[in-house]
């Protein structure tokens, strides 16, 4: 009886800690305080303009925006029952979103980056969700702080 229960024990927290690791990424900010998505080669910052289109930017080994040459980014969020699909253009060192994000907040979010056409996609699933963090004052979605 006493194995059994102890077995238990370790089974759950190995469940217990599995799930802890992948809920609880890191999260890093980019230079324009918008999510780092470090799959994808070179890195992106995801980002939520003013006017709730979304700005991808990818970063150099130095910290600085490098022009987008041929990538191709899908990014999917909304509700699950009305998902809204962006599509993106170059525009500057960066390329926007041709759309607006949803009505609404907290969304489930997939962002897919393909370094070419024909590349295997890179793949970032997080809920944008875009209220002001209290501790770290970035977005939720770029929080920090892992209050």
């Amino acid at each position: 009886m006493k194995n059994q229960l102890l077995r238990i024990i370790a089974i759950a927290a190995l469940a217990l800690s599995a799930n802890f690791a992948t809920a609880h990424e890191t999260i890093t900010a980019g230079p324009n305080r918008g999510r780092m998505l470090t799959k994808s080669k070179p890195p992106a910052e995801f980002l939520v303009t003013a006017e709730r289109k979304v700005q991808i930017t990818f970063i150099g080994a130095d910290g600085k925006p490098v022009a987008p040459a041929d990538q191709v980014v899908t990014v999917t969020t909304g509700t699950r029952a009305a998902p809204t699909t962006l599509k993106f253009t170059k525009t500057g060192n960066s390329l926007l979103s041709d759309a607006v994000l949803p009505e609404g907040n907290d969304f489930p979010t997939v962002v897919q980056i393909k370094a070419t056409p024909e590349a295997k996609a890179s793949v970032a699933r997080f809920n944008l969700n875009t209220a002001t963090c209290p501790g770290c004052k970035n977005p939720e979605y770029v929080c920090i702080c892992g209050h």
